[in-house]
């Protein structure tokens, strides 16, 4: 599970790319969402690290 995290922020950038062209906005005008997930992403991430570092203690 743990080895799987990589690919949410990469299927999150992969959802917000056809979003946009969708849409018809450029890349360009969607560097705020990419900015958003990659946030959401280390959100996460922290917490998952935290989560194991807190349940490992002795």
């Amino acid at each position: 599970m743990i080895r799987l995290l990589f690919l949410i922020p990469l299927v999150l950038c992969l959802i917000w790319v056809f979003y946009l062209q969708t849409r018809g906005y450029s890349l360009k005008q969607g560097k705020q969402g990419f900015l958003y997930i990659l946030i959401f992403s280390c959100v996460i991430a922290a917490f998952y690290t935290l989560m194991m570092w807190l349940t490992q203690l002795d």
